[in-house]
């Protein structure tokens, strides 16, 4: 299989890629958590953004290690990360109106409001404009590198396109439940935004269209709750 062909739906990594990353993506926690205490911060802000980029650090250094030192293919490329064609260009304007739908099913689920740990940075102007790039830019850039760039072209391989799109977006579903408190309700209402993410991906053929969409999505609930919050500094 050339390079070319590589770029469309079919992963041509393996399962036993997938252990490696899973394994390293433990590690990473723990190298994390332990990088944030030895520099014994006394603000929780700072602390849990540290955290947090520092983990993403670690889960794209992983990925970038399958691809190029393993398969020594393009990173970009292999990630179906590229230049937005015009489906692409769609996710992102499509990322707003799916937020608008995942909220009004929230509220039709009755999902219970959760005190989040990102609330403590709406603290200053600083902090704000911070959480805003990891929420908006950065959270769904790696995160859709891992599970529609990385994880769902394999399960697709194997199952066919419904199912891993559905179990690539489970997983993202479960992967915030801590952060939710393991509500099902949030779970499912995330699951469901996974599944329009990867549906988005699998008509581009680019992760691309995937990480626009999300982080409109991410931008237009963002922005919802910077005005529901009425912040003051």
């Amino acid at each position: 299989m050339t390079p070319q062909e590589r770029t469309g739906p079919e992963a041509f990594w393996s399962y036993q890629d997938l252990a490696f990353f899973v394994s390293f993506t433990f590690l990473s926690v723990v190298a994390s958590t332990l990088l944030v205490a030895i520099l014994r911060l006394h603000s929780l802000v700072i602390r849990l953004m540290l955290l947090q980029m520092f983990l993403y650090l670690f889960v794209v250094g992983s990925l970038y290690a399958i691809f190029r030192v393993r398969y020594r293919e393009p990173f970009w490329r292999a990630l179906g990360m590229r230049y937005p064609n015009k489906r692409a260009w769609v996710g992102a304007f499509t990322g707003p109106a799916l937020a608008i739908f995942i909220g009004i099913l929230g509220l039709l689920l009755r999902a219970p409001e959760i005190q989040l740990p990102f609330q403590d940075f709406l603290r200053t102007p600083v902090t704000t404009a911070a959480l805003g790039v990891l929420v908006v830019l950065l959270g769904p850039f790696c995160e859709e590198l891992v599970f529609r760039g990385f994880l769902m072209p394999l399960f697709v391989r194997s199952l066919s396109a419904v199912p891993g799109i559905l179990l690539a977006a489970f997983l993202f579903g479960c992967m915030h439940g801590p952060e939710y408190q393991w509500s099902w309700r949030h779970v499912l209402l995330i699951s469901l935004a996974g599944v329009a993410f990867g549906y988005a991906r699998q008509l581009a053929r680019s992760t691309t269209a995937a990480f626009l969409m999300h982080a409109t999505f991410n931008l237009t609930q963002f922005a919802a709750f910077l005005f529901s919050q009425q912040t003051k500094w």
